[in-house]
């Protein structure tokens, strides 16, 4: 049985024809400089190679010249591709699903989609450029000086004990209704509708990521775009908070009400939590970005993750950087934006 055995690269293609009965290499080459301008380099058994310049803007044309050269009357290794009985290519990453080779079925394709995939989990550093400050940095919102610290004052005993000071601090430090999506924003969403980025968990809560076109986003602290009446659960959106005058308050029941965020004290949703920990344990990139991974239990989902490449960006260093395959320090807008898609 005759097996073509393809290996692609960014810009490249090396091939064998192997006779599996025998293991000998019928022929062999490789491609170079697809997109660029384009060579073949093809060698028959027992003869010399041959070099060929030719356009190659794509693999398709790259494939195409190797189909010819194979079955080229003079020189080709065999007559026709009905000779061809079956082709090999290889995954870069098989991770655990795929230990050796496999016969392609519509069950490993699906397989191979999940192998292929990428999650990204952020936190505040993600929306710096968008003009929200972070918690933990020189500039950050825990670095300033309040009456009583942030973390007491966005506490649920702070909110039951002392609603209308807590909402005097989150309508003024924690809301930014103008803010758009930066370019980090953007280029994940651009990954996800490309089908290489499969989820994005985030530790924020202005909902920027949807602005952005991303739909599966998991927010782990909730967001600021849902509100809802403690007595009759009325749903209210951002503008409403807004315009409010000190405690909000439903406009059909009376009852104060409650923005959709988690505050310390209070637990994750179940729900969340699960969907996020599915998703880091099926990837094979972990991108973390814009977060000091010092909140927990949110931090610790990266403990799920068994992929191939952990990537930090941030612009401090993290307790993770000593795990990951490639840290960046930097803004992550900047350093996302360079991915071509």
């Amino acid at each position: 049985m005759n097996v073509l055995v393809i290996n692609c690269g960014s810009s490249s293609l090396k091939y064998q024809l192997i006779d599996s009965d025998t293991e000998a290499v019928l022929a062999k080459g490789l491609c170079e400089r697809i997109g660029i301008d384009g060579r073949l380099v093809y060698q028959k058994a027992g003869n010399d190679k041959e070099i060929t310049e030719a356009s190659m803007p794509t693999h398709k044309e790259a494939i195409q010249m190797v189909l010819e050269a194979l079955t080229n009357e003079k020189t080709g290794a065999i007559k026709s591709l009905a000779e061809v009985n079956a082709i090999g290519h290889r995954i870069v990453h098989g991770g655990e699903k795929f230990a050796s080779s496999v016969v392609i079925t519509d069950e490993v394709l699906e397989a191979v989609a999940q192998c292929n995939s990428i999650v990204f989990f952020g936190g505040a550093g993600v929306s710096t450029e968008s003009g929200i400050p972070d918690f933990r940095s020189t500039d950050g919102l825990y670095n300033q000086k309040y009456k009583y610290p942030p973390e007491t004052i966005v506490s649920h005993s702070f909110y039951m004990q002392r609603t209308e000071e807590f909402y005097e601090f989150y309508k003024d430090k924690m809301l930014f209704p103008q803010a758009q999506p930066n370019a980090a924003h953007k280029k994940l969403a651009e990954l996800e509708q490309a089908g290489k980025l499969k989820a994005v968990i985030t530790q924020n809560i202005d909902g920027l990521h949807q602005a952005a076109g991303s739909k599966e986003v998991l927010e782990l602290h909730g967001s600021v775009h849902r509100n809802y009446c403690t007595k009759c659960k009325k749903f209210f959106p951002l503008s409403y908070i807004v315009e409010s005058k000190g405690i909000p308050t439903c406009d059909e029941c009376g009852a104060i009400i409650k923005p959709d965020v988690v505050l310390y004290e209070e637990g994750l949703d179940q729900s969340i939590l699960t969907r996020s920990i599915n998703h880091i344990a099926k990837a094979d990139m972990l991108i973390i970005g814009g977060t000091s991974l010092a909140v927990y239990p949110a931090a610790g989902l990266i403990d799920y993750f068994h992929g191939k490449y952990l990537v930090v960006i941030n612009m401090a260093s993290t307790p993770r950087d000593s795990y990951a395959d490639i840290v960046i320090n930097g803004k992550i807008g900047e350093v996302l934006s360079q991915i071509e898609v």
